[in-house]
């Protein structure tokens, strides 16, 4: 999430409006569900940890850690 992108999303969670700030959080929530469904199609197509770190420029500890080797049959790689 880019910076612009960061500092509307804190705006709204200030908004007057109560329903602004709900709507604004669900937008970052429903990016990341779809990295974690991009990440298990990576995983199930044999990719492996370090290439998906590399592929999102992320550390590999990070990906190790937010998606431990799941891949669609719920197990351990």
């Amino acid at each position: 999430m880019d910076f612009k992108r960061l500092t509307a999303l804190a705006t709204a969670t200030a908004d007057d409006d109560p329903l602004v700030g709900p709507g604004a959080v669900a937008q970052p929530r429903g990016e990341t569900e779809r990295i974690e469904v991009l990440v298990v199609r990576a995983r199930h197509r044999d990719a492996t940890g370090p290439r998906i770190a590399a592929a999102m420029g992320v550390p590999k500890q990070a990906v190790r850690k937010q998606h431990g080797g799941r891949g669609l049959r719920g197990g351990r790689a």
